[in-house]
Parts: structure tokens; sequence; C-alpha cells
């Protein structure tokens, strides 16, 4: 019999799998309703601008009049209440833009015209309508696409289920066994103890009577041992077995729990990217041509409309599938982020949370992953096969629906009579013999691709589970390689750019303006040749080519400063809104401790840097754009678009909340950034002590240091007149213009204008700080 304490912690263990698992059923639901809702506003629309051009050419003729009414009655539609939230999410969408600009365009018309009222309902209209059919078709294959994959995912997730099952069935066995074996052991300790009392209270006796009473109890005492020891070995093997299950069964749901992650994963980053993709298929090009037909026929009946119809025009060219996904899915981003990893969850106090490759396992294991990598090198050569396929195929769909059939400029060739423009037009878009083929041929290949794409993705699905099960007995079998990290190196350039940085603080535009290449990289080599370029009256170089060389550093590092490791778990706290900085923490405490030290000194100083965004424009969001991409690269076969906007997101995340993230120096020894003017210290480390700062005379500035090797003060004189702006730098009084005598003090911080003027307090308040950091970064 089991523990009643046992059935609650298996009972405890499937109700938090199953709340995770309805939890991902819940939000696959939701997924399938934002997709029909996209489809009906993109009815809707397509509906709205059918019921205008249509009414736009019942008024043509009294253009100037009935064209203001016309707009104000879809604008007045605009702003109703009834139509606000559906605005409000068609919002998202490049095509609504263009509809809203439409609208705008439509009052600055002021002329008549009888080819506009015959192009917008023989040609125009149809186009919106065919587009509508299209657009409702292709949702319908994409959501039955998308319905197989989830319920492909379930599967995974049932199939988790079961060998979870199996695992603390399994677990409990060998509990039991392990459990009968020690009472074996304590029934053999027992009997052999009472044998040895027994021949202690013999008395002496004759030897014929002694004889007698060990002929009698010889025989019983024998058969008790031997059946003891038959017992225990009998239980001995049971537990061994059961033992071997155990281990057998936690490698079948450890490996099952790695596939399952990898397919979910997989999902919500490739998959539901993709069926977002068929689901825009041709609609924005098809969009694209028919309003291209507007603007045909606009420009030919009058040139000084052509202002205005730049704007919608360039909005027409906006018309771009991969900008209104990344759209979509920033609006509904805890609908499509992916959800956080399945965990190993112990049982019974089993605490191995990694594989058995041990004897007798290591060599099961070795074949299977020997059978294993077979497999997948003959998935991965058909499934190549059928996305070349899939593409060639995409591409000829591409080529039928950007046909550029849209200039109408022949219908506007100068005639005596409508019945010439009528003539002209009989020829156009919707009278060719060639449309019905050419539409039959259009279905029929989309019909062909919907079928390499499912056998696509099905394959995809295969090859992800396999490579992860591959994946994981390899690194068990310790064949992966090791972690590498190389993002440690030249301290000593990010702290001296970053020193010279806070000279420009509210420099608009920095780190987003980009420098002069050339200067950019001779104050690089200067630094990789031991050299400090930024030191001495040499330092001309300007601020925008500074910031440019901690970018080019990091990212001309061997591998990026957020590893590829770790770029799923960090992808999966962005879901979190709430907890997204616990999230992201947990994650990265797994780092080396120089790589977090860079880590925690850098983004204090970006946080500093954005608390002067009125003035240098840059906030979190716009460091992280530019940061995003140098500091964390998407892994290959990712989508480059949804999969950036979740990593500046994130780099956004720890920039504004780098105190609750990174641990402080009690936690982790080194460098911390200190903003200059807040303190004494700019090293905030027992490794680097605060400098000691003597009393200054009365036109010296006067620096000195803890390190034995440089206890000498440096003093300097200030070039031009100086009036500080604090009263920390007050002590500093006017003086002539003179040289300066100390090489490391930068021109660029030391003196603003030979007239007079204010110099930067943070740049002095950094003077005193050079060498004590130049010592740490010796050590």
């Amino acid at each position: 019999m089991t523990s009643p304490a046992k059935f609650r912690k298996d009972k405890e263990i499937v109700a938090e799998y199953e709340t995770q698992v309805k939890e991902i059923r819940a939000q696959l639901v939701e997924q399938l309703k934002c997709l029909d809702q996209q489809c009906e506003l993109r009815v809707q629309l397509l509906q709205d601008l059918q019921d205008f051009f249509r009414k736009k050419a019942e008024i043509e003729m009294d253009y100037s009049r009935n064209l203001e009414k016309l707009a104000e009655r879809f604008l007045t539609k605009t702003r109703s209440t009834k139509d606000h939230l559906l605005k409000k999410e068609q919002s998202i969408l490049s095509p609504v833009n263009c509809w809203n600009l439409l609208l705008l365009q439509v009052k600055r018309e002021s002329r008549d015209h009888a080819t506009l009222s015959d192009l917008y309902l023989n040609n125009i209209i149809p186009r919106f309508a065919q587009i509508s059919e299209d657009s409702g078709r292709l949702f319908k294959k994409s959501k039955e696409v998308g319905v197989q994959l989830q319920e492909d995912m379930m599967k995974v997730l049932n199939e988790l289920y079961t060998v979870m099952k199996t695992y603390h069935m399994y677990n409990t066995d060998s509990i039991n066994a392990e459990s009968k074996l020690k009472d074996a052991e304590k029934q053999e300790e027992k009997q052999m103890g009472r044998s040895g009392r027994q021949d202690d209270r013999q008395t002496p006796r004759s030897p014929d009577t002694l004889a007698s009473i060990k002929t009698d109890e010889k025989p019983v005492r024998r058969s008790s041992v031997k059946k003891i020891e038959k017992m225990k070995e009998k239980r001995q093997a049971k537990y061994t077995e059961n033992k071997l299950k155990a281990i057998k069964a936690r490698n079948e749901y450890l490996l099952a729990l790695e596939a399952t992650n990898s397919c979910v994963f997989k999902y919500y980053i490739h998959d539901l990217s993709d069926i977002i993709d068929c689901c825009d298929l041709g609609y924005h090009a098809s969009l694209h041509r028919a309003l291209r037909t507007y603007l045909s026929a606009e420009q030919n009946v009058e040139t000084s409309k052509h202002t205005g119809l730049e704007t919608l025009e360039g909005a027409a060219e906006s018309l771009e599938p991969n900008g209104d996904k990344q759209k979509l899915m920033e609006t509904y981003n805890n609908v499509f982020c992916p959800p956080a990893r399945f965990d190993f969850q112990s049982h019974m106090g089993d605490t191995v949370q990694l594989m058995c490759a041990q004897q007798p396992l290591e060599s099961e294991l070795l074949q299977r992953c020997q059978q294993l990598q077979s497999r997948l090198s003959t998935l991965k050569i058909e499934n190549e096969e059928v996305k070349k396929t899939m593409e060639a195929t995409l591409s000829t769909i591409q080529d039928m629906v950007t046909v550029e059939d849209y200039d109408v400029s022949e219908c506007f060739h100068h005639s005596n009579s409508m019945e010439s423009v009528k003539s002209t037009f009989s020829e156009s878009y919707l009278s060719k013999p060639s449309l019905a083929k050419r539409r039959a041929n259009q279905q029929e290949t989309e019909q062909f691709y919907f079928t390499k794409l499912k056998e696509f993705l099905e394959g995809r699905n295969l090859i992800t589970k396999l490579d992860a099960k591959h994946d994981l007995i390899q690194k068990t079998l310790g064949e992966s390689d090791g972690r590498r990290n190389s993002t440690v190196r030249k301290a000593s350039l990010i702290k001296t750019v970053v020193m010279y940085v806070c000279v420009g603080l509210q420099h608009e535009g920095i780190f987003r303006v980009s420098g002069s290449q050339v200067e950019v990289n001779d104050i690089k080599n200067a630094f990789e040749r031991g050299e400090d370029p930024l030191a001495g009256d040499q330092n001309d170089h300007d601020m925008d080519s500074i910031a440019g060389v901690l970018k080019l550093y990091f990212r001309g590092l061997d591998h990026a400063l957020f590893p590829k490791e770790v770029f799923h778990d960090l992808i999966s706290c962005v879901c979190n809104l709430q907890e997204r900085a616990v999230h992201i923490k947990k994650v990265l405490q797994s780092l080396l401790s120089k790589t977090l030290i860079i880590m925690r000194y850098l983004f204090a100083f970006l946080n500093h840097l954005s608390q002067y965004s009125e003035d240098n424009m840059m906030d979190p969001y716009n460091l992280a754009i530019c940061f995003g991409p140098t500091l964390m690269s998407v892994p290959e076969g990712h989508d480059q678009v949804s999969c950036q906007a979740h990593v500046n997101e994130l780099i956004k995340t720890i920039i504004i909340h780098h105190d609750t993230i990174f641990p402080g120096p009690q936690d982790l020894q080194g460098p911390v950034y200190i903003i200059p003017g807040s303190g004494d210290d700019f090293c905030d480390s027992p490794h680097c002590e605060p400098p000691l700062v003597e009393e200054p005379a009365p036109d010296t500035v006067s620096v000195s240091h803890n390190s034995e090797d440089e206890s000498d003060p440096i003093e300097a004189i200030a070039r031009f007149d100086y009036s500080g702006r604090t009263n920390v730098f007050q002590s500093l009084p006017d003086v002539d213009s003179r040289d300066l005598l100390e090489e490391r003090v930068s021109t660029r911080g030391s003196a603003a204008s030979p007239t007079g003027a204010h110099v930067a307090d943070i740049y002095l308040a950094n003077l005193n700080k050079c060498v004590a950091i130049s010592v740490f970064l010796l050590h």
C-alpha cells in the first residue's frame, strides 16, 4: 500500500501539468479567434471600399459638392461609436492607413470625369470583390492548417502526459521494491542475532546430551537462514529490475519533455508566423494593384492632384505583409508569444534532472543516437526537397498576384464621344478571355501550395522532435562542445569609451547617428594596440564616432553578449509583462560572472543615458533598437521580423529594470557603473577602492590614486575660463588660458569655449577617477 502523501504528490504533479496544458489550449483557441477576427475586419474593410467606390461613381458628375458629402459620410462612420472598436483593431494593418488617406484625398477632388465613373464600376469594385473572395478562401485554408498543427501539438502534450504517468508508476514500483529489500535485510540481521544469543545461553552438559541438543537444533537454524537468504536474493533481483525500469522511464520522460518543449516553441515561433503569411498570401499585392488602378486614373484626370496623391501612393507602396504581421504579433503579444518551457517535475524525492548514460544504458543511448542521426539525415533531405517545391510554387503564386495590370492610361486618350471610352474599356481588365483561365490556374496553384506547405510543416515538426532528442542524447554522452565565452575581453575599451561618452549625455541621437567609419576604425585599432586615442590634446574625435566604437566592439565579438543558448528562455520572458524582470534575472543567473559584470555595467550606463532622453532623443526603446541586434542576435532558422520585436522589448526591459535584474556589488564583485557626480566613487567594487582626493590648489585640479605604482598626484590647469554649474565644482575659479599639463585630460571635456563658458561638470567629476579605472583594469 502506498501512503496518502504519495497520492497527493502524484495528483499535485498531474494537476499542475493539466493546468499548464489547459492554459495552452485556451491560448490556441484565442489564436483562432484572433485570426477569425482579422478575417472579419478584412472583409469589412473590403466591403467599405466597394461601397465607397460605388457611391463615388454615382456622384462623379456632381464632383465638387457630392464628393465632399461622401467623404464626410465615411469619416463620420469612422468616428462613430459603433465602429470604434473595429477601427481600433484595424489600426495595426497597413491597408487601413490607405483607407484613411483615401478619405482625405476625396475631399481634395473638384472635377467630374466620365471615365472615372466607368472605371470605378467596372474595374476597381470587381477587384475588391475578388480580393474579398480570395481572402476568405485563404483564411479558411490557413485556419484548417492551423487547426491541424494545434491538434498535432496537443497529441505531443498527451504523449508527454502518458510518459510522465509511466515514469511515476515505475518509480513507485522501484521505491516499494527497495522497501521490501530493506525488510528482508532486517529479518536476516534479526535471525543472525537470535542464533548468537542461543549459543551464549547454553550451559555445560555431558557429551551425549550436548550432541543430542545440537542434532535437534541444527536443521531448524540452517533451514531458517537459507529461507531468509533466498527471500533476500529474490527481493534484491526484484529491486534491481524495478530500479532499471524506473531509470528507463525517467529517460523517456526527459526525452519526451525536451521534444514537447521544442515542438511548442517551434509552433509559436515558426508555425504561427507561417500561418499568418498564408492568410496574407496575395492580399496586399492584390490590394496594391487595385489602389494603383485608382491612382493611375486620378493622375491622368488632374495633374494638380499630384501633391495629395503622393501621400496615398506612399501608403499603397507600404502595403507589406511582413510589416502587418509584425504589428499584429506586437498588438496581441500575449497571444502569440511562446509559453514557459515545461520543467522536469521530480517525483518522490527523485532529484536527478539529467539523463543517465551509465552502463547498461550507455550502449543503448549510443545506438539510439546513431539511429536518430540517420533518420534525421533522411528526413532533412526529404523536407528540403519539399521546401524547394513549396518555395517555387509560392514564387509562381506571387508572380500571379503581382502582375502589373493596373495602368489604365490608355482609357484617357482623347475621344469625341463617351462610346469610344466604353469601347476602350471593353478590352480592359475584366473583359479579357484569359481572365477565367488565369483565375483557375491561380486557385489550382494555391491548392498545390497548401498541400506542400502542410507536408513541409509536418516534416519540420517531426524533425524538430527527433532533433531535440538527438541533441539531448548527444549532450548526455559528452559529444557536445562546452559553451565558449569570449565576451569579457577589452574591458578597458568599454570603460574608457563610456567615460568619454558621459560628456555627451545630452548629445542628440547618440548611438543612433553613425559617426565616420574611418574615425571609428582608427579609434578601435588604437585601443587594440594598447593606446588611448581619447587622451591628450589630440582628442578631436566626433562624439558619434566615439559612441560608434562601443557598438562596433560588441558587434565584433565572436559570440554575442547574450549567448544563443539562453535565447529561447529570454524570449519566453517577454510574455509575462508583470514579472518579466524577475524571469529575466532567473535566466541570466546561469551566465558567467564576467559576462554579468559587463552586462551590469553597460545597462546601468544605458539607463543613465536614457534619463537625458528629452535632450538626446534616446529613450529606453530607442536605445533597445540600436543595441538589440548588436547584443542579442537572432539564431538562424527563426523569423527575423517577429523575433527582433521580442528582442527589442527584452533589451528595453533590461535597461529600465537593470538594478533589479543584475546582482549588486555585494553579490557579484566587479566594476559597477556609478552616475558621475553622484558620489566619490566611479568604480564601486572591492577590487577598486575609492580614490583619495586632496585639497586642490587655487588654480589647479588635483588627482590622487590608491595604487602603489601611481601614488604621485597629477595636476592640471584649466585652459579657458570656467563657470561651475554645481556646488561641487565652485572651487575652480576663473583663470587665464594656459597649457594643459596632464596629457590624459581631454580637451573635449576640459574646455567648452575660449570665451569663458560652462565646462561639463560631468567630465570634471570623472577626471579624478581615470587612474582608479586604469588600476582596476590592470588587475
